[in-house]
Order: C-alpha cells, then structure tokens, then sequence
C-alpha cells in the first residue's frame, strides 16, 4: 500500500482561512495549527495540529475588597485590554460572583460594598460548596442562575470566592457556559490558595468517586490575598501546610527546612506577613512558585508522571471513605506519611529522614495515621491507580530532603504488608495492639 503525505498551513486573508503548502509568506496570518493530508489507495486521511495555548496571571495581592484596589476588576487583563475597557465606560461592568456560603457570612457585606463602591452590577451566590456537596446539582444550579443574571461570556468572567470545592464546582461551570466562559479564582483558604488556585483542574465528585468528573480550564487569574487567612480556624491552616510540606518533600528542602523551623509560628499567625519574620511569604511563595513549575509544562496532565500526585494515591479512596471526617490536605498527610514508610523501605530516605518529616508534619499539627486506612484500602487504591495510569504505577517518592522520583514498579503484598504493619505499629495511638 502507498501513500502520500502533504502538509499544509493555514493562512488567513481579509477574513478567509486557507490551506497553503507555503509557510512563509508575505501577507496575511499564518496560524500555528496545521494540516496534514495523507492519500491512499482507501482515500484520504486529514490530520490536524492546532495548538492550544492559555494564558492566565497569578496575582499574590494585599486587601483585594478594599474599594481602592482594582486588582478584582481589572487584575485579570493587561495594559492595552485595561485601556479599551476604560474607553467602553459607557457600559455597565457585571460581574457575576459564587461565593461559598460560611466565606459570605463573613465577608459577603465587604464584597457587596466593593461593587456598589466601584458602581458594578453584581450577582453574588453564596453556596455550601462541602466537599459533599460537590456534585453536578451545583454545577447545574450555578448555570441556572448565571443565564438568568447574563454575562458577555468573554469580557465579564464569572469570579469564584471560596475554598477549593468552590473554585473546582465554578471552574466546571465555566467551562461549560457558552461552552467556555472566563472566570476567576479567589481562595479564601490556604490549601486552596497554594493548590487548587494555580492550576487547571475543574471537576466534581461523581459515582462515589473523587473529582471522577471534570475539565481542564485554566482561570484567567487568581488573585492570592493572605488576609483571608485570618478568619479560618487552625485546622484550616494546618489543612493547607499539608500542600506545601507536599512540595517541600518533592522538590525543595529550603521550603521543608523552613516549615520544620517555623512550623509552630506559620500555625499561630496563620501565615500573616510582619517586618519582623519572612517566613510567611518565603514559604507560600515558595509553594506556589514550585507548584507551578511541575503544572506549566503539563497543565493538561498528558504526561502522567507528576511529583504533585505524591499524597494523592491513597488520600482519594480514605478521604471519600470517611468523608467528613479528613478534610483533603489531612488525607494527603496521612498518605504522604505512609510513603514516607514506603521509602524508608525501599532505602531511599534514612532513618533519620524519616523521622524528621514525621516530626514535621506532627508539628504542623497534621494527622500521621488513621484507622481506617486499612492494608485493604491502600491495596485497593494501588490497584485502582494502576488501572488509570496507563499500565504503570506512577508512585512519586522522596528521595531525601526535597528531592524525589517517580517509581512504576508495583510494590509486592508482602512488602505493603510489612510498611503497613511498621506504620501502624509506630504512629498509632495504640500501636498494634
């Protein structure tokens, strides 16, 4: 069988798209995507390219609902854009806001006093974005009331104000609205600012599974004010460290040092900046500035080896099981925490590793174990990932402090049986008994 392969560009003049075997050219657009028609005996085949790049801003700001502050109407776009928008004032600005509903009652009347202030028309929805109520019901009711509302689906983004269910559910809806609406991400809790603010996940629970449903659609920008911070309680906190130990033990041992030294502190201020102590700022910007190095080059996860899935291979199934009782970042310790053990083993941390980054996460006030994780549980949620990643385990472990690798091997029964065992012995309120 012979065949023949032709590629084509596409340039566009006054308007008109066009296959051109020539790239170069003198006038017109030539697009990025591309066209390659193969001809057989059977027919033809045409396969296209057409690369799909997002741009979006993460904004790490100070008092973002004071009136004066422009960053929550404007923070999202740039110069030029700012300055058309600015031309156009003969049209009311909307602005269309999910707000999760304990995040309303404490600062709903800020928020609402900001629009008035900036002379905005605004729709503010408190909902009780629960990780038990992430489902499609909420999807659904968000789009109800945005269609009714009534936004220009690219210059008025819809703005998400809430914990990480709040910016997965509105990020999901988004992504379904005009079949692709902006829309911007405010997080109110730690773990939502240094995770699920900087990434591209949307998605809800669905079949009794975790995030089984979702897209990727990044925001068009997040904007990252700490002063939240200071109405959540200290599980919260603690909740959102979690992430950034994450990160520490996979790639940065300044960040891990850090956490072991200030760890106490970081929990009592909850991670307000002062003259005095950078640590608060060092720490999240470390965070967020490693977590987007791993997410950049593969927001749409085509490769599937991903350091940040470390503490997401056994979390999903525990947190869904015992669900409310862990909140994420809680279960992803506990996850971590078992790896930990997992790497001892396999001689990739000392001892003396291990011992300090259990020390570290009891210190931030992070559980180490839990009973219901079961040698059951961590099997069933090993064979499950197995099935999903392409015939490989995928397991990111640490290697030492701040460093780490991605491991396909499966572990044998004998060997989980014998980690499990030394974990329980060793981090339970009971030990073994």
């Amino acid at each position: 069988m012979t065949s023949h392969q032709t590629e084509f560009c596409l340039v566009q003049e006054k308007g008109t798209w066009t296959r051109s075997e020539r790239c170069q050219v003198k006038e017109g657009k030539v697009s990025d995507a591309r066209i390659y028609e193969n001809k057989s005996e059977q027919g033809v085949t045409w396969t296209v390219v057409s690369p799909i790049v997002f741009t979006y801003r993460v904004i790490q700001c100070r008092d973002l609902l004071d009136p004066s502050n422009d960053t929550l109407l404007w923070g999202h776009i740039g110069d030029e854009e700012l300055q058309s928008a600015s031309r156009n004032d003969s049209k009311p600005v909307k602005r269309f806001v999910v707000i999760d509903e304990t995040v309303h009652e404490l600062y709903g009347f800020r928020l609402a006093h900001y629009f008035e202030s900036r002379r905005v028309v605004s729709k503010i929805l408190p909902l009780p974005t629960t990780e038990e109520n992430k489902c499609l019901e909420l999807v659904a009711k968000i789009l109800e009331e945005l269609h009714k509302f009534g936004i220009d689906r690219r210059t008025e983004p819809i703005v998400a104000v809430g914990g990480g269910v709040c910016l997965d559910v509105v990020g999901l809806a988004a992504s379904l609205y005009r079949r692709r609406t902006p829309y911007i991400r405010v997080p109110t809790t730690l773990l939502s600012y240094v995770d699920a603010s900087v990434g591209a996940k949307t998605g809800v629970n669905f079949a009794g599974g975790k995030n089984k449903l979702g897209s990727y659609v990044p925001p068009v920008a997040s904007f990252l004010d700490c002063s939240f911070f200071q109405t959540l309680p200290p599980r919260q906190i603690s909740n959102g460290l979690a992430e950034m130990l994450k990160m520490a033990l996979m790639k940065h041992r300044g960040l891990f040092q850090l956490l072991e030294a200030h760890g106490r502190k970081l929990l009592d201020t909850k991670l307000q900046p002062s003259e005095q102590d950078d640590s608060a700022v060092a720490s999240t910007s470390i965070a967020i500035e490693t977590m987007l190095e791993e997410l950049a080059p593969n927001l749409w996860e085509d490769d599937l080896d991903r350091l940040v899935d470390f503490g997401h291979l056994i979390s999903p199934e525990l947190e869904m099981t015992v669900l409310p009782a862990l909140l994420h970042g809680e279960a992803v310790n506990i996850d971590m925490s078992f790896m930990v053990y997992v790497a001892h083993l396999k001689g990739l941390l000392t001892a003396e590793e291990k011992e300090r980054i259990i020390q570290c996460m009891k210190g931030l006030e992070l559980p180490v174990w839990h009973r219901d994780c079961s040698l059951d549980l961590v099997q069933k949620s090993l064979q499950e990932r197995l099935k999903h990643s392409a015939g490989s385990l995928r397991m990111p472990l640490p290697t030492g402090l701040g460093h780490a690798e991605i491991f396909h091997d499966m572990i044998e029964d004998a060997v989980l049986c014998q980690v499990h065992q030394t974990w329980t012995e060793e981090l339970s309120p009971t030990g073994n008994k």
